[in-house]
């Protein structure tokens, strides 16, 4: 849904190493495209890229609060889009980071007091180029859906697209079978910019 407003808009994005867009050549990333799109749009839009490669959603538990509160300004409208669980997903020395319990602890205690307060949106889960990987990024992503619905966040699954877009799955296999180029980025950005919910829709600007 468009926000339909004037003044001056100020967006946090939260997340990991895809939020910030590592592997795009053009270091925007989908954050900074959708930005890029929304400012062509003729919205006044500061975008804040707050992904940090490698963090988890214990990593953004932490840190969300104080880092956007920071960036909104009294007199300015205050968005955050959260993006966040391939790490939570990884296996290291035969274990995976952050149990689906702790997961979804995790979600909650960050998406329900920032629905509180900000305008809140959540991006789910891209596939990466690891079937055993992508089976538990599946799970946690349809997990995150219900939690989402729950608390009524709106949610956009992005795992399913993508898992289907020939240029996504070719561009992460060909970097580190995690992060994609430009291309790659560019198709979830679309996903973003044609998804109802988000707050700088314009139909005639797809």
């Amino acid at each position: 849904m468009s926000v339909n407003q004037p003044g001056d808009h100020r967006i946090c994005f939260v997340g990991d190493s895809l939020v910030q867009g590592t592997g795009d050549p053009d270091a925007l990333g989908w954050a900074g495209r959708v930005t890029l799109k929304a400012r062509q749009a003729g919205w006044n839009v500061t975008n804040y890229n707050l992904g940090i490669r490698g963090d988890t959603s214990r990593d953004i538990l932490v840190r969300w609060a104080q880092e956007c509160a920071r960036r909104f300004p009294p007199d300015t409208h205050h968005y955050i889009v959260f993006s966040f669980g391939v790490n939570d997903t990884m296996m290291e020395e035969g274990t995976r980071r952050i149990s689906l319990d702790e997961s979804r602890e995790n979600f909650q205690k960050v998406l329900e007091p920032s629905r509180a307060k900000y305008s809140t949106l959540m991006i789910g889960p891209p596939p990466v180029n690891d079937a055993d990987h992508n089976s538990r990024i599946q799970e946690l992503s349809q997990s995150f859906n219900e939690l989402a619905s729950k608390i009524d966040v709106p949610f956009l699954s992005v795992f399913e697209p993508l898992r289907q877009d020939a240029i996504w799955i070719q561009e992460v296999g060909e970097d580190d079978g995690a992060h994609p180029g430009a291309g790659g980025y560019s198709r979830l950005a679309r996903l973003v910019a044609q998804w109802s919910f988000w707050w700088f829709y314009r139909e005639d600007q797809l």
